[in-house]
């Protein structure tokens, strides 16, 4: 790219470069090089817009959680309606696109990411933690509705249904799981869910 030449939202395409960098090759590949390479940008243009490159994966990864929010509200307001079984599996696959799966396998494996990230949340892993409380929030309002077991520990379950769907996202190079696959692990999980 040209010098001189304004770059629009500069920040969401860093972001979306860094992202297909992270789906394609994994985290060991995601360096400022890739990214702005990537993003057809010089490397200057993230430096101007970070402190550093962990500054710029920290925001890459709270952008990543944002995104949950969305994800939450809609869950949270399909409590009633449809069965638990096919709200939960939804949302599980929504949850775990290819891209928060490859941002998860980011967190893990970069200790100074995870020093950034704790400075502000010192407990949890972001998106896998984030799910869970989507879930638990959700579990309780179906709980209230009679949908699931009012003695259902939503503490337990919302975490356990991401760590085990999780372990069925994780592997990059696998095929994906299908909605089938997610329904079995929620059934199993959230026994006599209506």
């Amino acid at each position: 790219m040209p010098t001189g030449v304004a770059i629009r939202d500069v920040r969401g395409q860093l972001f979306d470069a860094a992202e297909r960098v992270l789906v394609r090759e994994g985290p060991s590949a995601l360096t400022s090089r890739a990214v702005t390479l990537e993003a057809g940008c010089a490397k200057g243009v993230l430096h101007r817009h970070f402190a550093d490159f962990d500054d710029f994966l920290a925001e890459l990864v709270r952008d990543r959680v944002a995104r949950i929010d969305g994800h939450a509200a809609a869950l949270h307001a399909s409590a009633g309606a449809g069965t638990v079984t096919d709200n939960l599996t939804r949302a599980l696959l929504e949850l775990f696109d290819p891209v928060a799966v490859a941002v998860i396998s980011l967190v893990t494996s970069r200790d100074g990411l995870r020093a950034r990230l704790r400075e502000a949340r010192p407990v949890g892993v972001p998106i896998l933690t984030d799910a869970a409380t989507a879930l638990a929030s959700y579990l309780t309002a179906e709980r209230e509705l009679g949908r699931i077991a009012a003695d259902g520990d939503v503490d337990t379950l919302a975490p356990t249904l991401v760590g085990a769907a999780h372990m069925l996202f994780a592997d990059r190079q696998g095929v994906p799981p299908e909605a089938g696959d997610i329904g079995k692990v929620v059934n199993a999980v959230v026994p006599g869910a209506q």
